[in-house]
């Protein structure tokens, strides 16, 4: 049996993260909906990580986004859950309910349904927020993942919201 839960390649990019956070003496927080807690489960599958790692909050329905991490019903009516502006705004919340210093969001489309034309499955988006930043900077990006798989697609956003949290 493993040592881990999970796939190698997404322990060993989390123990890149929690290692480099910890020397870097920051506290980080995850928001997380179409990964379910996945980038959560990989930082806290590090030992040590206790000393990075401050809080995980899976919104994954819209009424979670809106009332856990603060989101406002008009961003998520406007722009919709998967949006460039949502992913922000749960990055912003993360910060705001807990005592980390930065933050990463993300929500997607992890199929097989829920696509549009638009925003077919695979639709990714993530956000990043620092505490006391300077709030025009905005880092934040929409990908799209061509897996063939729903745990591919969330294999492929943990990994990527991973490397946003490399400092």
């Amino acid at each position: 049996m493993s040592d881990t839960l999970l796939p190698a390649k997404l322990v060993e990019k989390a123990r890149e993260v929690v290692e480099a956070n910890r020397a870097a003496g920051r506290r980080v927080a995850t928001a997380e909906s179409c990964t379910g807690g996945l980038v959560a489960a990989a930082l806290t599958e590090i030992p040590g990580s206790s000393e990075m790692f401050e809080a995980g909050y899976v919104t994954y329905s819209n009424a979670a986004k809106i009332s856990e991490l603060r989101v406002s019903e008009d961003v998520v009516a406007t722009f919709g859950s998967v949006s460039v502006a949502t992913a922000w705004a749960m990055a912003r919340g993360a910060l705001q309910a807990s005592d980390a210093d930065v933050a990463v969001a993300i929500t997607g489309i992890a199929g097989p349904g829920g696509g549009t034309a638009q925003k077919p499955v695979g639709t990714v988006v993530f956000a990043l927020a620092e505490r006391n930043a300077d709030p025009a900077k905005i880092v934040a990006d929409q990908k799209f993942f061509d897996e063939k798989t729903r745990s591919g697609v969330r294999l492929q956003a943990a990994l990527c919201a991973l490397d946003l949290l490399l400092p």
